[in-house]
């Protein structure tokens, strides 16, 4: 990729026409889902189930600042792009844009204060073609908001879209005004939505997966673009992306996002250098290496990404990691997966033993305590000890408190689990029970 160029200074001084303080900022900001409940619900005794698509995001944007949002699908960082633009209303916390015309609560705006936003903050989307109306030639496209919005018509409407083409690198203008999107390349669609996005002069653009649907022969040139436009109209990026790799070329800073929640986020180079999270390691770690010679060990996370429904108990990434520790939050799901990995792997008498352990239903409501058997503890306990025996290192084991029979069944204590908020360590906030309160800034407490 072509060197970074660097970064105006457009921050917090910058003028008398740009307030003091960060663009945009979030504090505890929760966007929830319910899949099911309401009152029919209610009367049917049927359990509601809410999706955390956001839970508790604080984060801020800084002026002339390109913000990383990295993480796996599922992981709320598109939710968090179409929050800031209000295409997602938030269920508590708050969005502050502080723009050209003041401070304006972005999660309580509707109406005609929404459409307003939309003039300083734009989208550029993920998909360029389902971006584009196939039934718009591209001038009528990139001159559309400006009608919506009712700034431009006539001359001035074609003046201003043949600015902003020839701004993407959309030239001769001739040339592309009057195509339709189904005539251009997916690098060129790119371009023109990237002109839709600026023609209103906004001061902030968040960039959903803005490279991702592209040929790998364009995906700098588009970055390169961004950066160029960054630089001339002092824009801001928030940008949205599963690649750390771009990101790394792209971010002034970068936030690593799980489950609904922000992990780690610091400086690109401190995340890169140092990462301290091991979810942000695992994913350093999986980044493909060019070099065919080089064999580097990947360690990634195991298993999926939980129910974003019912997430973990503690840390919600404590089930893949393997630097978890007692206090990460172990309960009864995690062991019923050490149960079918033992099954699965080992190829013991599978009916034997289920039949021994019983019924494992109840261990997939989340509890602290897990019991097993009927009929014969002892047996039960001697079955956990060898699972136990097999694989010594699992994680889970530094969990149990105790795991004892009672008379008539085996009882399975875990340790109370603690649910990390941000804490600094070093040049970085991470949410991680190994950098607790108070302990060095830049080594993790002992396990």
């Amino acid at each position: 990729m072509p060197t970074k160029p660097e970064s105006p200074d457009l921050s917090r001084d910058g003028g008398p026409d740009v307030p003091p303080g960060p663009v945009i900022e979030t504090d505890g900001l929760e966007v929830h889902y319910r899949l099911q409940g309401g009152a029919l619900a209610r009367v049917l005794g049927l359990r509601t189930r809410t999706v955390k698509a956001l839970d508790g995001v604080t984060v801020q944007l800084q002026r002339g600042e390109v913000l990383g949002v990295v993480g796996e699908s599922g992981s709320g960082k598109t939710t968090l792009g179409r929050a800031l633009l209000g295409l997602a209303p938030s269920t508590q916390g708050s969005i502050t844009y502080r723009g050209r015309d003041g401070e304006r609560l972005v999660s309580h705006m509707k109406g005609a204060e929404l459409r307003r936003l939309r003039t300083d903050v734009q989208m550029v989307f993920q998909d360029p073609s389902a971006a584009l109306n196939p039934s718009m030639t591209i001038e009528q496209a990139v001159g559309h908001p400006l009608v919506v919005h009712k700034i431009a018509r006539g001359a001035e409407l074609r003046r201003r879209v043949h600015e902003a083409l020839e701004r993407v690198g959309l030239a001769p203008v001739e040339r592309f005004a009057s195509k339709y999107p189904s005539d251009l390349s997916g690098g060129q669609k790119q371009r023109a939505v990237i002109a839709r996005a600026i023609i209103l002069d906004p001061e902030v653009l968040v960039a959903d997966e803005p490279i991702s649907m592209l040929d790998m022969s364009v995906r700098a040139k588009i970055l390169q673009l961004m950066l160029d436009l960054k630089r001339d109209l002092g824009l801001s990026y928030v940008y949205i992306t599963h690649d750390l790799a771009s990101a790394k070329y792209f971010c002034d800073r970068i936030a690593i996002m799980y489950l609904g929640r922000v992990v780690e986020i610091g400086p690109t180079e401190e995340i890169f250098a140092n990462p301290r999270h091991p979810y942000t390691k695992a994913l350093l770690k999986a980044i493909p290496d060019p070099d065919p010679d080089r064999m580097l060990p990947r360690d990634l996370p195991r298993g999926e990404i939980p129910d974003a429904a019912e997430p973990p108990l503690g840390c919600s990434f404590h089930p893949r990691c393997p630097e978890a520790v007692a206090t990460c939050g172990w309960e009864s799901r995690d062991l019923r997966v050490v149960l079918d990995q033992h099954w699965t792997e080992r190829g013991t008498d599978f009916d034997t033993e289920r039949r021994l352990v019983g019924d494992l239903e109840h261990l997939d409501t989340p509890s602290k305590t897990a019991t097993l058997g009927k009929g014969d503890p002892a047996a039960v306990l001697r079955l956990m000890e060898g699972v136990r025996a097999e694989n010594p290192d699992e994680p889970l084991w530094n969990g149990v408190r105790s795991m004892e029979s009672d008379g008539s069944k085996v009882v399975v204590e875990f340790e109370e689990g603690v649910d990390p908020p941000l804490r600094r360590a070093g040049g970085v906030d991470v949410a991680c029970v190994l950098y607790p309160e108070g302990s060095s800034p830049d080594a993790p407490a002992p396990g």
